[in-house]
């Protein structure tokens, strides 16, 4: 029985497009690089090892904040004694739940702030060409040069003749001279990889320019706007320098307030390890919810300048 002529052909050419690869010596096609079993142990080895050079202190400290109030003098102590006893205490004898509240109005405030700043910033320094708007953008990266220590002094005497020493406000402004710099910079790496052709299409539609940054462009970047928000929001939740020297101890924040425990007297380290980890949580808990977005937020915003 003949086959006919154009079947043949077919199947000569499906057969010729199909991509061969490339063969070992023991007929496995290789799909990516191998290692040998020395170097993957090694390797294995290697990250167990910084994970647990890195995981110990949190870890300690956890282990201490469990135990008596002489845990951290006599270890051995806390597993014949594990209770959550010095998180009742700090919660209902000490201010911490005022610290908390303070260091949560700042940290909101901040996160909100230069989200906002930065990603304005980023996308007009992005989309529009403006005298200055290059300068702009390295004198943002110039200020990262400086340590923020440098920069109490002036930010308590521009603060205290606008009055906003021990106000909220106040601590908010200067942490968010931190944070929107590195934000801005940041956001508009992130904006010059979105199309400009959307910007086209919202302007064709009858949007304003702040129109199509805000529906068109905002959900876009949503990788880029959690790294922001992930970013300022540590800027403030772990802060002393600013908060030691611009509030008082009625507003003083968790990490201010941490260091009342540890007097040279009579330091409470039980009450200290404790007050620690309660920081943590509400950290670990905004990485968690920004942990999907912040590897693409990051290496999008890194690919232009």
């Amino acid at each position: 029985m003949t086959t006919p002529m154009h079947a043949t052909t077919a199947t000569t050419e499906g057969t010729s497009a199909r991509p061969t690869l490339p063969r070992s010596r023991s007929g496995k096609a290789r799909g990516r690089e191998e290692r040998s079993l020395g170097a993957s142990v090694l390797l294995h080895t290697t990250m167990l090892l910084a994970t647990a050079i890195a995981a110990f202190p949190v870890v300690w400290i956890l282990f201490i904040s469990l135990g008596p109030k002489n845990a951290w003098q006599q270890p051995g102590e806390v597993l014949k004694n594990l209770s959550f006893h010095n998180y009742v205490e700090v919660l209902v004898h000490s201010d911490l739940p005022k610290w908390f509240l303070n260091t949560v109005i700042v940290a909101a405030g901040t996160t909100l702030l230069g989200v906002f700043l930065a990603a304005t910033a980023g996308y007009a320094v992005s989309r529009m060409k403006f005298p200055g708007g290059r300068q702009l953008m390295w004198t943002f990266l110039v200020t990262q040069m400086f340590p923020s220590i440098v920069l109490i002094v002036p930010l308590y005497l521009l603060m205290a003749e606008l009055q906003l020493l021990d106000n909220y406000l106040g601590l908010i402004l200067a942490y968010a001279t931190t944070a929107v710099p590195f934000c801005a910079w940041m956001m508009k790496g992130y904006f010059d990889t979105i199309p400009r052709e959307i910007d086209e299409a919202g302007r064709v539609d009858g949007l304003t320019p702040f129109g199509t940054f805000w529906r068109l462009i905002v959900p876009l970047a949503k990788p880029g706007l959690a790294v922001t928000a992930f970013y300022s929001f540590l800027t403030a939740w772990g802060e002393v320098a600013y908060a030691t020297q611009f509030m008082q101890s009625g507003h003083y924040t968790l990490a201010v307030g941490i260091r009342t425990f540890a007097q040279d007297q009579r330091p409470d380290w039980a009450w200290t390890s404790a007050t620690a980890i309660i920081i943590t949580i509400p950290a670990a808990i905004v990485f968690m919810l920004v942990q999907r977005s912040l590897v693409s937020g990051l290496t999008a915003g890194g690919t232009k300048s």
